[in-house]
């Protein structure tokens, strides 16, 4: 039987919306008391932030298939020194997670490998082709927490709606990349001055906006649990705000790139800030940072994304999208509260307590009887970024030489120590 007290602590506690300090008692990997008298190992925090650990939605690894860009192991410690306790990791593997068998390989991989926890989503189409849905049944059963095709768009109305209409009689959730496809072919950019004088192939933020209309006339429909995975443009909000009112099952998340960049980051071509959707404009970031403050955007996440140094290594339009982000999430959205964009406990929210909610997971919370997964950090910590500390195996971060603050202290799962 294992006591531990966080002491002289700055709880954060999302839940509540209270930031203020005090101590945490644990138990085998449970909360048992808050505010009470010291007991156990005592952990002095020195008036540093204690929160629930970050759940992080649309990890992807590169098992199976893909281990040269991440392995569990090495995206287990990454996590664990960004202060992300749960990966909620996406089926766009080599083959993709579409049957029970290949999911309980991932999960026992997870096991064996990864120093937090693992929730695997799997496919919604067979292959993530969008013609054939798959066997939602088994694998809910075998431990599926969501369904998704990731960043394959179902184009056919009719397969989309069928898989809908199955899953919520299942109960199950779905998670969408509302972009419209036809359009979004072969972009590389946001449309704009910016891009012009770049001459690099764009895409019009509308492209998001008819995806999500198009998502939430089937969702309507259907009646089918539904996340919109990384929404980017302020053109797509009032499609999401009109769900809600509607009252749809419906919640949104948002990228921390997309929440602190812009797409003049990209620069001379610069193929590390090539994201999916591509960065928008700086009145784009703006109303996605209002709407996470308002609670219109539920969950905040890194999308992590590990591509190797030959996948960016290419002119930018052919180089391949996506960004780590597993031991940058901290930092980067530090940045929203040091500007005051929002205070800590807001922030949680979205990082912690709705992405356990909406996933059904435990977590997100500081709760008595609750699972202790914890992360001690120090807010104010400064320090310059470089790309090869990150333990992720793939280092292809837009924040590389970026100046941040924010530092992971420490990171506890099940109330055991797995970083500082």
């Amino acid at each position: 039987m294992t006591i531990r007290t966080f002491f002289n602590a700055r709880l954060i506690d999302p839940e509540a919306g209270t930031d203020a300090m005090g101590s945490l008692t644990i138990e085998d990997g449970a909360i048992i008391a808050r505010d009470g008298r010291p007991a156990g190992e005592v952990i002095d925090c020195g008036g540093k932030c204690l929160a629930p650990g970050i759940i992080d939605i649309g990890v992807k690894i590169g098992e199976p298939g893909e281990r040269h860009k991440e392995g569990f192991r090495t995206a287990g410690r990454a996590a664990a020194a960004g202060g992300v306790t749960t990966m909620v990791t996406r089926p766009d593997t080599t083959p993709a997670i579409d049957t029970p068998e290949t999911l309980d390989f991932v999960k026992r991989r997870a096991r064996e490998r990864a120093p937090v926890r693992v929730h695997p989503m799997a496919a919604l189409t067979k292959g993530r082709e969008g013609r054939e849905m798959v066997e939602m049944g088994f694998l809910m059963d075998a431990g599926a927490v969501a369904f998704t095709d990731c960043d394959h768009v179902i184009g056919d109305n009719k397969v989309f709606s069928r898989a809908m209409t199955y899953a919520r009689s299942v109960g199950a959730l779905i998670m969408a990349h509302p972009q419209d496809p036809s359009l979004t072919a072969g972009s590389a950019v946001t449309s704009g001055k910016f891009a012009s004088l770049r001459g690099l192939p764009a895409v019009s933020p509308m492209a998001e906006r008819l995806g999500l209309e198009r998502d939430m006339a089937l969702v309507e429909m259907t009646g089918v649990r539904y996340h919109a995975d990384n929404l980017s443009t302020a053109a797509a909000l009032p499609a999401l705000e009109r769900a809600k009112a509607a009252g749809l099952d419906v919640t949104a998340g948002v990228n921390i790139h997309h929440l602190t960049l812009n797409e003049l980051d990209v620069g001379d071509y610069r193929t590390f800030f090539k994201l999916k959707p591509p960065l928008r404009s700086e009145d784009d970031r703006k109303a996605m940072v209002e709407a996470v403050a308002s609670g219109l955007i539920d969950i905040v996440c890194s999308m992590h994304t590990p591509q190797d140094e030959e996948s960016k290594r290419l002119p930018f339009e052919e180089a391949a999208s996506g960004a780590v982000g597993l031991q940058t999430i901290l930092p980067a959205a530090l940045r929203l509260i040091h500007d005051g964009s929002m205070d800590l406990p807001t922030l949680w929210r979205a990082l912690s307590t709705n992405p356990a909610k909406r996933f059904g997971l435990p977590g997100g919370t500081l709760a008595e009887g609750r699972r202790a997964d914890l992360v001690l950090f120090d807010p104010d910590a400064p320090f310059v970024l470089n790309r090869f500390t990150l333990e992720s195996k793939s280092k292809n971060t837009p924040f590389d030489e970026a100046r941040m603050q924010g530092k992971v202290l420490g990171t506890w799962v099940g109330g055991q120590r797995v970083f500082g």
